[in-house]
């Protein structure tokens, strides 16, 4: 008897480390990673099939394509003004055309030109012109939000969207069901009980058990008026926002920049609205309400960029990447959390040293002490290699800024770390012109005022068990 238990637990564990090194070939591109899983499923019977079962497999992006529907696509109508690439950039800037050609081709959207971006400058500015926004409009309003608190930021926010309601405005919200707040959320509450129509993103607080979601977050920032009038960017709505005009302990306080955007390209920020809206309520979006046309609001082309775990899969980065590859002369990036993944990482060590001046800033402690522990383990080979990395000034800056050579610009709710490149839902906004490079290179230089540069030397310094506790917390990068 204990000869054929013995046997059948040899033949189970075959089939177990088989089955795991079958799945692992075909669906994993990474070598290193797919040696280390089927040999742990061989070299650990039962223990390293169960670990590959439960850590092993890319459920994030099955579950995203699953949920995903072409019925939830929704089209913004053709522009006049788009863009062919040779169209955009010229004389010292031609050397970005290839940029512009990579971007029409990974998200199907074309440059349009003819766009006013203005820059919002932490909360107490943004606020006051979003609630301005949202008092002014006539015939529609599209909000979408990551974190949205009914507190001294978002209350007057909630206040003039049911006032637009009440007036007769199409009011729509949509709030992600883990940011908003997963048990409770008191703006998506308020607004509901006031007749609005308020959604959560991904959210079924009667099944947790199906919250394999939890990896599937709505990050953007969106808020579109009349179809008209755009704002997006990195800023959530919450108090914190408001530091230079009330007080907020530091721990508390954000730094961040939002954008409002007029012209052309406004539809694409109300197509990715549209599309999170019809996937979440099964609601179409579409006719002269959401989608008029538009006229010019400046000269500045500019394409919105979605990115997520579903189709999008990866455009973000991939742009990021042939951002970095376009270089000559100078890429500066601001971001809360840098934790992307190696090709990110090679494609910036590449460029400082092909004599690229590579500038980048993060924050002097974050909002979660687990990311600055493994951003610490990270930095080396990046300063070793000639990039030049700083430490802003307190409180908290949450900006997400990229420009490259002083001519092309990206901003959005993107950060620059797995969960925004891999898992999240996002939406950004690159634009090719030098004089709005200009304004956010100013932005940058003010941020880089007083920042602190980080040298080999200094990380090498801390104590042994110190960084020990950043290498570790650095190897769960892809969960953070």
């Amino acid at each position: 008897m204990t000869t054929h238990l013995a046997l059948l637990f040899s033949v189970l564990h075959v089939v177990f480390a088989s089955a795991v090194t079958i799945h692992a070939l075909l669906t994993r591109l990474n070598p290193q990673s797919t040696i280390a899983w089927i040999g742990l499923a061989w070299l650990s019977p039962y223990v390293g099939a169960a670990l590959y079962f439960l850590f092993g497999i890319n459920r994030v992006h099955r579950k995203a394509l699953k949920l995903s529907s072409p019925e939830d696509d929704v089209d913004a109508p053709p522009s006049r003004f788009a863009l062919a690439p040779e169209d955009v950039a010229h004389g010292a800037d031609e050397h970005l055309e290839p940029l512009a050609k990579f971007g029409l081709r990974i998200t199907g959207r074309t440059l349009l030109a003819g766009n006013a971006i203005d820059v919002l400058v932490d909360g107490d500015v943004a606020y006051p012109v979003m609630i301005a926004a949202i008092e002014a409009a006539q015939t529609s309003i599209a909000l979408s939000g990551y974190i949205f608190h009914d507190d001294l930021a978002g209350a007057p926010i909630i206040d003039a969207l049911i006032d637009a309601h009440e007036r007769g405005v199409i009011v729509r919200v949509l709030i992600d069901g883990i940011g908003g707040g997963y048990l409770k959320c008191a703006a998506h509450d308020r607004l509901v009980a006031k007749g609005v129509n308020s959604a959560r993103f991904i959210h079924e607080i009667s099944a947790p058990w199906k919250m394999s979601f939890l990896n599937l977050r709505n990050h953007k920032k969106l808020m579109i008026v009349d179809g008209r009038l755009g704002y997006t960017g990195g800023m959530n709505i919450s108090a914190g926002n408001l530091f230079r005009q009330v007080s907020i302990p530091e721990r508390k306080a954000v730094q961040d920049v939002h954008f409002e955007v007029r012209g052309p390209v406004v539809a694409h920020l109300m197509e990715t609205f549209a599309e999170d809206w019809a996937f979440t309520v099964d609601e179409i979006l579409e006719g002269p309400h959401w989608f008029p046309e538009l006229g010019a609001g400046g000269s500045i082309p500019a394409r919105g960029i979605a990115s997520g775990p579903d189709e999008d899969n990866e455009k973000l980065m991939w742009t990021m990447a042939a951002a970095i590859a376009r270089a000559e002369r100078r890429i500066r990036i601001v971001t809360p959390y840098f934790l992307p993944d190696e090709r990110i990482n090679s494609q910036l060590a590449l460029a400082a040293l092909r004599g690229v001046s590579v500038e980048l800033l993060i924050p002097e402690r974050s909002d979660q002490f687990y990311m600055d522990w493994a951003m610490n383990a990270s930095l080396s080979p990046l300063i070793r290699s000639g990039v030049v990395i700083s430490r802003a000034l307190p409180p908290f800056d949450h900006s997400k800024l990229m420009t490259v050579d002083d001519a092309w610009v990206l901003f959005g709710s993107a950060n620059w770390d797995a969960r925004s490149l891999r898992l999240n839902f996002e939406f950004n906004v690159e634009a090719y012109d030098v004089h709005f490079a200009e304004t956010i290179d100013a932005l940058i230089d003010a941020k880089l005022k007083g920042a602190r540069r980080i040298r080999v030397a200094d990380l090498r310094g801390r104590p042994l068990l110190v960084r020990l506790r950043d290498a570790a917390t650095r190897l769960l990068t892809p969960y953070l």
